[in-house]
């Protein structure tokens, strides 16, 4: 069929009765929206098409799903639904002589609560007129709405339900990133007294008392004051509420939280964290310019505190006046709050062929076999991203201004630069209870978490996941009897710890140091920033030392003994992914982060870092298993708090932390890490750790280190524990299996059967692939263990991700990349090139194998 035929109008009126009886044979496959129904009509479920794109967006009035004109057809071939509301925005330029100033008019304002005005136009000087259609396949007649005196009563009540349903990415949860904020209704009208008021830089107090925290900014009079407990988390007078009750000006920013992105805005009247469209107006009345501010988190402006300035202008480039770039790979992604980790490393992912090819080159085949919900499917929501992202669709340069006016003669197809990732982030973090959250979170984690979801999802015969797969081999001595056990791991990333004690400029960071407590003791401005500089090579030094290997139990001695570890490449990836440890913990257990400046270099030879394996002259230790102590009463085992920490240092969540240590018996980090790896996808994973009472404890103890597996599966916990003893996993589970998951009893049969048979139970292996973060996988020679990508240790940097803040908690998080010969700068929606790239500032590095 004609693409001009395809979307053709009725050729006449009908008759309220010709009307009804047209509907009548698809009247059983329309449905009305229930509570609990998500109705997607702002984003289509296979693009990043809406209701403002040029062809509109069509909803599927059974499945509730909406789809971009490309797509539309896709769907109706797949279910044969034949009803779908076809929802438009026009916009228009206002005609002259209409108010200045005003909100753009809204005709049917009620169809469209969900979307955004466009940043791209003056809201002041254009209207939006909504328009809805009810379209008949495979006839593809539209029916003009609202049309409530011709349509069936069940039809007049969908169209209205779906119409004024609400986003799908909302929750009753105040703190999940999906409570999106609506606009408060005093924005537009907003007084602001014309009081001379200015903010100074610094020693922000509350006007009535003499709190320094947690102040809050009325924006209409300038009133600096204190909030409350309950509604910020920290402390408070209440002055802030007791001013609005005083004077009825109704909203107020929160000093510390204003960025160049937004801030956090506070509706007394309407009792609710609110959005100001037009924030950065009210700010630069009171002297406020928002791109000059960062977060902080003691309430007081960054201009007060060096570092952060420093850093935050830095890494944004800020000051240099950067060219926009537009087309295929240079599309922004917008900041959903909070959501600028998602952003920095999904632009990184997709900049690399492999995963361009996985999803985006594999575009028709996944979104022909997607389920039929498929904002519910990995791949197809990795897919519709990748081709976001590349295909230039929603990345063009704006028109030209004398151009402008012509075409607003008309009807105005406004071009929309950069995709909202809602979808995306919607899916990839159901059920894990931070990146579903509203918080900041580590980009680093989140990488690793893109990566297990890549390898639980397949798609084709090529796992994009395998560039960044590498083995490393493990060497523990027992420094008593110098014997050595050699083991193998599978990782993702080259973790390089900051080698502070080399800095080059010592002298300097003591005086500094000096001067900065002088200040803040008299409470004066910081003196200007001495950062640490770090040579690369004093990092890649301490990351190839040995390192003490907390509670080592040797096996040559069958006692606890001192251990060194150290850590080589068993293999080099194709993409190696270098993290920077600047984060640590402060005696609070908040993260903290080291400001350094570390000369990150553009070639990268670790060939020296090479594995050799057991070397002549070294004995191994003997395959003793520890001897396994399980209290008579759970409560009385002990958690090592060291091993804690040390697994904590690696990012992961603290309370999981502790879980992992006491599961494993407190035999140790190693063990611990293994026990994570296996249990990271538990919706529980990072919730508090509940110790089982002694009734619930099962025969011989199994269940003080962990619940019995289902489908006659033994429990993890145990599985890492023999595992981490040098014994394959197959062999493990064998043993358990064996001995009704009786941990000292599975350990003499192992002994006892030294030649066991290969497990092949299919169920297994579905069963390991779901429960371990790094379950092998055919490798591409055939033959057992992790697929690999070996070569050698030589690479070129292309592209990095810097955080600026003090923790992982708070932030921002950028992306540079090198495409085309130059470097471009991602900072959320605005994809400029760069002028001066911050290398020595990043946080996460990508580097690429040179070839030999």
């Amino acid at each position: 069929m004609q693409r001009a035929a395809l979307f053709r109008a009725g050729d006449a009126q009908m008759a309220a009765g010709d009307l009804g009886e047209l509907l009548v044979p698809y009247m059983p496959t329309i449905r009305v929206p229930k509570s609990g129904d998500r109705v997607y009509k702002t984003e289509c479920a296979f693009s990043y098409d809406s209701p403002d794109s040029e062809g509109g967006l069509y909803v599927c009035m059974n499945t509730f799903l909406g789809f971009g004109r490309e797509h539309m057809e896709r769907h109706y071939r797949k279910t044969g639904q034949c009803v779908y509301l076809h929802l438009k925005r026009h916009v228009r330029q206002k005609v002259p002589g209409a108010s200045g100033g005003a909100l753009p008019k809204r005709r049917n304002a009620k169809l469209f609560l969900d979307l955004e005005i466009s940043s791209d136009l003056n809201s002041d000087d254009f209207e939006y007129e909504d328009e809805a259609k009810l379209v008949l396949f495979p006839d593809h007649y539209e029916i003009s709405l609202p049309n409530i005196e011709e349509l069936p009563a069940l039809v007049t009540i969908a169209c209205d339900a779906l119409l004024s349903a609400k986003s799908p990415y909302r929750k009753q949860e105040p703190d999940s990133w999906e409570e999106e904020l609506q606009a408060s209704k005093h924005a537009k009208t907003l007084v602001q007294l014309d009081n001379g008021v200015r903010i100074p830089p610094s020693g922000w107090k509350c006007c009535r008392c003499d709190l320094r925290e947690n102040l809050w900014l009325n924006l209409t009079d300038g009133s600096v004051l204190c909030g409350k407990w309950f509604f910020d988390g920290s402390g408070g007078n209440g002055h802030a509420t007791e001013h609005y009750r005083e004077t009825g000006y109704p909203l107020a920013v929160k000093l510390g939280t204003i960025t160049p992105d937004g801030a956090d805005v506070y509706s007394f009247d309407e009792e609710e964290p609110v959005l100001d469209p037009h924030i950065a107006k009210h700010l630069a009345h009171f002297g406020i310019d928002m791109l000059q501010m960062q977060v902080t988190e003691n309430g007081l402006r960054d201009n007060d505190i060096k570092p952060r300035v420093s850093e935050w202008e830095v890494i944004q480039e800020a000051g240099v006046k950067l060219k926009p770039m537009y087309g295929p790979g240079y599309t922004g992604m917008k900041n959903l709050g909070n959501s600028c980790y998602l952003n920095a490393v999904m632009q990184a992912i997709f900049s690399i062929p492999e995963f361009q090819r996985a999803y985006v080159g594999n575009l028709p085949r996944i979104f022909d076999y997607s389920p039929l919900d498929p904002t519910q499917d990995f791949n197809t929501q990795m897919a519709k991203l990748g081709h976001g992202l590349l295909s230039g669709q929603y990345s063009k340069p704006p028109m030209k201004s004398e151009l402008i006016e012509q075409v607003m003669k008309e009807e105005h197809k406004l071009q929309h630069n950069g995709i909202s990732p809602r979808m995306f982030k919607a899916f990839i973090s159901k059920g894990h209870p931070e990146f579903s959250s509203n918080r900041q979170q580590d980009a680093q984690e989140f990488f690793l978490h893109l990566i297990n979801l890549v390898e639980r999802n397949p798609v084709g015969s090529e796992n994009p996941s395998d560039v960044f797969r590498f083995l490393v081999e493990e060497r523990t001595q027992c420094c008593q009897s110098r014997k050595v056990r050699y083991t193998e791991r599978v990782d993702y990333i080259m973790q390089l710890p900051v080698a502070m004690e080399a800095a080059t400029n010592k002298d300097e960071l003591i005086a500094y140091e000096l001067k900065r407590r002088e200040a803040e003791a008299a409470r004066r401005p910081l003196p200007e920033l001495v950062r640490a500089k770090i040579p690369f090579s004093a990092c890649l030094q301490a990351f190839s030392e040995p390192s003490n290997v907390e509670d080592f139990w040797s096996s040559a001695l069958q006692a606890k003994s001192a251990g060194v570890k150290t850590s080589r490449f068993a293999s080099f990836p194709e993409y190696l992914v270098v993290q920077i440890k600047k984060f640590t913990f402060g005696l609070d257990w908040i993260p903290k982060k080291l400001d350094v400046s570390i000369d990150m270099p553009d070639f990268l030879d670790i060939s020296h870092l090479r594995a050799r394996g057991l070397q002549p002259g070294e004995e191994e230790l003997p395959d003793i298993a520890p001897p396994i102590v399980i209290p008579d009463d759970p409560k009385a085992l002990d958690i090592d708090e060291s091993s804690v920490m040390q697994l904590a240092e690696m990012g992961f969540p603290l309370e999981a932390c502790r879980k992992a240590v006491y599961y494993t018996g407190n035999l140790g980090a190693e063990v611990a890490f293994n026990w994570i790896i296996a249990h990271m996808e538990e919706p529980d994973f990072a919730e508090p750790l509940v110790i089982p009472a002694f009734g619930e404890v099962a025969s011989s103890g199994a269940a003080a280190l962990g619940a019995v597996g289902l489908d006659n599966q033994p429990p993890e916990e145990m599985v890492a524990i023999i595992i981490s003893m040098g014994f394959q996993r197959n062999l493990a589970i064998q043993a358990l299996k064996a001995t009704n998951n009786n941990l000292e009893r599975a350990l003499e049969w192992i002994f006892s059967h030294p030649d066991p048979e290969e497990e092949s139970d299919p169920a297994l292996d579905t069963m390991d692939m779901e429960n371990n973060a790094n379950a092998n996988i055919l490798s591409e020679t055939g033959s057992e263990g992790p697929r690999i990508k070996d070569g050698p240790g030589r690479y070129e940097l292309f592209g990095f991700i810097s955080h600026m803040g003090t923790s992982t908690m708070s932030g921002h998080y950028v992306c540079h990349l090198r495409k085309e010969g130059r470097w471009v700068i991602y900072n959320d929606l605005r994809v400029c090139a760069s002028e001066r790239p911050p290398k020595d500032l990043g946080y996460i590095y990508f580097y690429h194998r040179i070839p030999s």
